[in-house]
């Protein structure tokens, strides 16, 4: 494993960690925690390819706040600063919000990649991806209880059952992890809130793009995923059985039998 520097836009550096040799991806992963998330879908392709996986910025350590002003403009101008270190052609592949900024990032410099690989984006298409539950989390969390805010975002944002929410945050260590990373999460939320509804933009963007989505994933998600099917105009979906929305950790091999071979045909 290696790390690659790059200094964005506004003069911060951002990193990037490098495992396997081959073609590129570069993977840009989901909320909720930091890249290590991956891990498991990176040991399975990084025998064939080279996997390149951004730090998002805001994941990079647990922190109680975040600046106002992070925005997914902010996240783009990351991506591609580590996306100009990098030989051609490149597949940006991304999950869950990270799927949102690997778009934005597409449709700022489609020249800079070969294709875009998205599972699962919470795209505010029809409606917001975060909304009036967003501005609860938000409550939450400036009233010092990041456990509440992320129960707002598993729940009514994300849309797990309740019951599930409220087993996983019965489980201290797992209850740790999460509250760790909730400004992040919120901040996240906000950032996919404020590009606005609709995606009639994405008309433009002309790269083969594969949209990955689990058959057990909440409904709405199902919905956002079909409708950047209906407006990319180079779109496919690929739907895996059995499987929602945390493919990396349930099933990291499947996920990564279909990123290949996705890849590959790109490629070809």
């Amino acid at each position: 494993m290696a790390d690659l520097l790059a200094i964005s836009g506004d003069g911060v550096p951002v990193t990037a960690l490098v495992e396997g040799e081959g073609p590129t991806l570069l993977v840009v992963h989901p909320g909720g925690g930091p890249v290590t998330s991956w891990n498991g879908v990176t040991a399975h392709l990084a025998g064939r390819f080279r996997v390149v996986r951004v730090n998002r910025r805001i994941y990079v350590s647990p922190r109680s706040a975040l600046p106002p002003t992070h925005s997914l403009r902010t996240e783009t101008a990351d991506v591609l600063a580590i996306a100009g270190l990098l030989d051609g052609p490149v597949i940006l592949v991304g999950h869950s919000s990270g799927a949102v900024v690997a778009l934005e990032t597409a449709l700022r410099s489609p020249a800079a990649f070969a294709g875009v690989i998205a599972y699962e984006p919470p795209m505010p298409t029809r409606s917001p991806a975060a909304g009036e539950a967003g501005r609860r989390a938000r409550t939450a969390l400036d009233a010092s209880d990041p456990t509440e805010a992320m129960r707002i975002h598993l729940r009514d944002i994300a849309g797990m059952p309740a019951a599930s929410v409220d087993a996983m945050l019965a489980d201290a260590p797992t209850r740790n992890a999460l509250a760790a990373y909730a400004a992040a999460q919120i901040t996240d939320n906000e950032a996919i809130d404020a590009l606005g509804v609709g995606i009639d933009r994405y008309r433009q963007l002309s790269l083969p793009t594969t949209l990955i989505e689990g058959d057990r994933s909440p409904a709405h998600l199902h919905e956002r995923v079909s409708d950047l099917a209906t407006t990319l105009p180079n779109a496919q979906v690929i739907t895996l059985p059995g499987l929602g929305h945390t493919a990396h950790r349930d099933a990291p091999g499947v996920l990564a039998g279909v990123i290949g071979e996705v890849a590959e045909a790109v490629w070809r």
